[in-house]
């Protein structure tokens, strides 16, 4: 049984939708939820779910091995659901292809640095793109430039506001990236 833990910076659903997901797995489970964010709401769905998790500062992610030293007790694969701070190179090292990211886009388009959440859904519309969706992919030391390892797509109209691209991008989420995680743990055993 591989262990997931999640980081995330926000109010949790993506990590909320994965650990329901997990609940029934015989392959993996999430133990831990990590935050940089004391005000994330993912703490009380946490809470909610039994599910363990911890605040962490930012000495103890890039500057002491604090983070490092925990995920190399308690994970066997790590997940980032809307997680807002760059993995430090110690980690990515650490965890060779074990550490998956979402991103509300079709990569390379609308990623980097500060392009998260409605920062790229406003991006999208303000070009009037025909189609965006998500983009599931491993996590190097740059933004959002890890190989790719899964997308899904959905088409826009003129009519779609920056919301309803973000309801259309979190309906893809919750329905493809505890699937893609499953089969990430299956591929690599």
């Amino acid at each position: 049984m591989k262990r997931i833990v999640i980081f995330a910076s926000g109010s949790g659903t993506n990590a909320e939708n994965i650990i329901k997901y997990f609940q029934t797995s015989k392959h993996a489970v999430v133990t831990h939820v990590l935050s940089n964010n004391e005000h994330a709401k993912v703490f009380e769905r946490c809470e909610r779910l039994d599910i363990d998790a911890s605040l962490f500062d930012k000495e103890s992610f890039t500057k002491d091995d604090t983070v490092l030293n925990f995920l190399q007790v308690e994970a066997d694969i790590i997940v980032l659901a809307g997680f807002l701070r760059k993995i430090p190179s110690k980690i990515v090292e650490a965890f060779p292809n074990k550490i998956i990211n979402i991103h509300p886009a079709l990569l390379p388009k609308y990623g980097g640095k500060g392009m998260y959440g409605m920062n790229v859904h406003k991006a999208v519309k303000k070009n009037n793109d025909s189609e965006t969706g998500i983009t599931i992919h491993y996590v190097n030391e740059n933004y959002d430039e890890g190989a790719i390892i899964f997308q899904a797509k959905t088409e826009l109209n003129s009519k779609d506001t920056p919301e309803s691209i973000a309801k259309k991008i979190h309906i893809l989420e919750y329905e493809h990236f505890p699937k893609v995680i499953e089969s990430v743990i299956l591929k690599n055993g």
